[in-house]
């Protein structure tokens, strides 16, 4: 039965669904489904502007992908929408393991639908097909200057996120705010990182490299630019906020040591 499914679904789409039902079943099985819809919404919404929407414009581009980002985390209730983030939150304490687990299936699950079915709508439409992050070993054999581009661009992005979510105070307006400015930091990190795509989202490289070969990466050097570097460069920045908050790591705690100024730490000086 699960072969014959198998064949008539993208590669691992089962798998994800299997996780969604661990543990909670009910409270899980939600937390994969707004997984999966923020995902095909995100994918939608933010790789559309340039091919369907704002191709003559640079700034309605701009304008559409913050939309998009906006629109995807609201409507489906601030999925991580990011392996990378899942990780980086579960070392903090925002999710348990079990959790992390269904955030990344439905991402994965979200992903591996959203690139055919784009791609169906772009040709029964006659639009412009959708591209994705794809790895370019051309100048780059052992892929190390794709892994840095990802490892940076994925720590800098996290900082961001814990900053503009967890540091500031946006008054009456700060949901709306906060999201905007992640939606310019995401578009601004991909413009001044294109080594790899660039993706800062391990799902999307690899959701994106299924949907073109039909199988999952043989190449090893796909998951230490994608997943390995991706993952340590938003552990690092999750360190980096553990450390400022003094907080705790992976369940280690760490010693307070403020990276930016707080309201305490203008008041000592």
């Amino acid at each position: 039965m699960t072969a014959f499914l198998s064949s008539f679904s993208p590669p691992g789409l089962i798998l994800t669904v299997a996780i969604a039902f661990i543990g909670d079943g009910r409270k899980n099985g939600r937390l994969y489904l707004n997984e999966f819809i923020g995902t095909l919404l995100m994918i939608g919404l933010t790789f559309s502007p340039g091919k369907w929407i704002g191709t003559d414009s640079l700034a309605i581009n701009w304008v559409s992908h913050a939309v998009g980002v906006i629109a995807a985390d609201y409507i489906c209730d601030g999925p991580h929408v990011n392996p990378a983030a899942s990780f980086a939150m579960w070392s903090l304490g925002k999710c348990s393991y079990e959790q992390m687990l269904v955030h990344i299936a439905g991402a994965m699950g979200g992903g591996l639908v959203a690139f055919p079915m784009f791609q169906f709508f772009s040709e029964f439409l006659d639009w412009a097909p959708l591209g994705g992050p794809e790895y370019n070993p051309e100048g780059d054999e052992d892929g190390s200057s794709s892994a840095s581009s990802e490892f940076f661009a994925t720590f800098l992005l996290m900082v961001v996120v814990f900053i503009v979510n967890w540091e500031l105070d946006f008054g009456k307006y700060h949901y709306w705010i906060k999201q905007t400015l992640t939606a310019v930091a995401i578009r601004f990190l991909i413009e001044v990182f294109p080594t790899a795509g660039p993706a800062m989202n391990p799902m999307l490289g690899t959701t994106w490299a299924v949907f073109s070969l039909g199988s999952y990466p043989e190449d090893v050097k796909h998951y230490y630019v994608y997943w390995v570097a991706s993952i340590l460069g938003a552990l690092l920045a999750s360190l980096v906020y553990a450390m400022h908050e003094g907080d705790k790591f992976f369940a280690l705690s760490t010693k307070k040591i403020p990276v930016w100024p707080t309201p305490e730490t203008k008041k000592d000086k």
